[in-house]
Parts: C-alpha cells; structure tokens; sequence
C-alpha cells in the first residue's frame, strides 16, 4: 500500500467529489471485476488496487486522512483491516448488477476476506483455492486456505513531554501465555489515537497461516498546564490588573522544559493570546515545531481593603 497514489488509481483528481469518485470506481470494477477476467491475475491484482483505493477515497475520515499525511504516513496510521472497516461490498456491488453480492457482507479488513472464502466453499462452482474469489484476495491473508492471525492492539499510556523527542520504548506483554517483550520507536510528535504497526508480530495464523500485526495505539495522558491542539499547544496565565494596565513581563514555561520571559503590553485585555513560535510540539512528518499560546487572564479582587477600595473609587471618578 506504501506510496500508492490512490486518486491516480482511480484516475480522479483530488476536487473529484463523492459521487464522481464512485462512478470512477464503478467504470474500474465492471472491467476488472473476477466474474469478467477469469484466472486473469493481472485483472484481480487491479481490481484489489482500485478496491483499496475507493475503500478509503469513499469514507471522508480516511481521505482526510490521507491527503494529509500521504500514502506513507497513511500506511502507518490505517492497516488493511481499518480501510476496510466501513466498505459495504454488498451495497456497491449490487448496483453493479452482479448476482452473487448478496453474500458479501460488512466487515473489517480480513474479516471480509474470510467471509468470501466460507460462502465461496458453499456456493456450486466455487471452493477450489483456484477460484477467482478466492484468488483475487489471497495477498490480503496469505496463500489461499491460509488465513492470517488476529491482530493484536496495545494502548500504551504516555505524557506529552515523553513526544517532544524520538523515543525508545520497551513494551512487555503476554501473548497466548508467553511473556514477550518488544522494542519499539516512537515519533516525536505522535498524536493520540494513532497507531504503530509492527507486522507479523500479532497473533500466529491457523493451520500455518501467516501471523497477525501488533498495533500499538498512542495514548495521550492529559497534561497539567498545557493542552494540545494539533501541533500547537495551550497554557492559561493569570496576570493583575494593574499588570494588565501598566504592562509587564511574566515567566512561562515550555514543554520541554524551558523557562521564557514573555512581554505583557500595556493595556492588555483578558483573553488575549500570546505567542511562542516553534516552542509548540515537532510535526510527526518534519517540518519544524508549532506554536505555543499563552491566553491571558486578568485576576479581579474579590476583597478589597480600605485604602484599594479608596483608590479604585479615585480611579473610577477619572473615568477609568
């Protein structure tokens, strides 16, 4: 799937709207379509391509997805059994007109696939490892009649100050009674929910089967100044208000540590938000390090004593 230019699959461009994008599809998989291209390996080696294609240029979260970050970046966020988890085979193909959609059902990645295999076993006609729907999605699995593992998915916990750099984690975890442990890298800059694949080190496959992945899905613990929009971060600073007024300068911290003086304008006003370029968190992909903003708030006096309250009365009798 790596570095696959999806639009260009389905010969679309990146404006092609909703519509335009499955009539793309529709034309692509009425010519390459099993039915049609008996043990026609090329034609079920596009018809998986274009398939991958439409699965994720079709749901709006993953084009969004991938127009971000690209095919790369894409790969290391979405395995095959995400791209498929919301690509209804049996909706689409019955509008093609094929009879036999009917039995394809929604699901996820190999999920899919493995549905295919147990209905092509019942159906006359089909069952034999060489049938065209058996081969067309034999890459998906492993060799046909081998199924792949399960994949396995770990969250693992980790404060925001721990992705201002690459780092180096030590994972242990037990897989089918065995004690394992796993090196693993992880990006500066990650975002919460997203996930590592490690291939081949999930689940081993039935009957020889190929193995599953591991994921590794990045938990973001909530930090106690700063909260993260995107690569940009947040912190709120109290100030007086005869700082606010008069102007001042405050000491701020950043997340890897750093303490910055920051300059208060005269006649600041609460809410207003100060910025700290490039001390924000690096972009996963390069590209240098967002922002940080400190949103002012101006602290207002619950009690005053005789001689404040005095002076406040002076102040407000100047028109202030």
């Amino acid at each position: 799937m790596s570095n696959k230019d999806y639009y260009k699959i389905l010969g679309v461009d990146k404006s092609a709207s909703p519509e335009e994008i499955k009539k793309a599809y529709r034309k692509l998989a009425m010519k390459y379509h099993p039915d049609r291209n008996k043990d026609n390996k090329a034609a079920e080696a596009k018809f998986k391509e274009i398939s991958e294609a439409y699965a994720v240029l079709s749901d709006s979260e993953k084009k969004k997805q991938y127009d971000m970050f690209g095919a790369e970046g894409f790969q290391q966020r979405y395995s095959q059994d995400d791209i498929f988890s919301s690509f209804d085979f049996s909706n689409i193909f019955k509008e093609f007109g094929f009879g036999n959609a009917g039995g394809w059902k929604r699901g996820g990645g190999s999920g899919i696939f493995n549905h295919i295999f147990s209905q092509a076993s019942r159906r006359p006609g089909y069952g034999s490892q060489s049938d065209s729907y058996s081969s067309v999605f034999t890459n998906f699995g492993g060799r046909a009649g081998q199924f792949k593992g399960q994949d396995v998915i770990y969250e693992l916990p980790i404060h925001l100050q721990d992705i201002v750099k690459t780092e180096q984690k030590t994972i242990s975890y037990n897989l089918g009674g065995i004690n394992q442990q796993i090196k693993v890298k992880i990006p500066a800059g990650i975002e919460d929910g997203k996930k590592l694949r490690l291939a081949g080190k999930g689940q081993p496959g039935p009957e020889g089967g190929p193995p599953g992945d591991f994921y590794i899905k990045i938990k973001i613990l909530d930090h106690p100044i700063f909260q993260r929009e995107g690569n940009d971060l947040y912190m709120n600073r109290e100030i007086k208000f005869s700082e606010a007024v008069l102007g001042t300068k405050i000491e701020v911290p950043t997340i890897d540590g750093k303490r910055l003086s920051l300059k208060i304008p005269a006649g600041t006003q609460g809410g207003s938000k100060m910025r700290l370029r490039g001390h924000g968190m690096p972009r996963m992909n390069g590209g240098g390090r967002g922002d940080e903003y400190v949103k002012i708030h101006i602290a207002v006096p619950k009690k005053l004593n005789k001689k404040q309250k005095a002076l406040i009365e002076e102040l407000k009798g100047l028109d202030l």
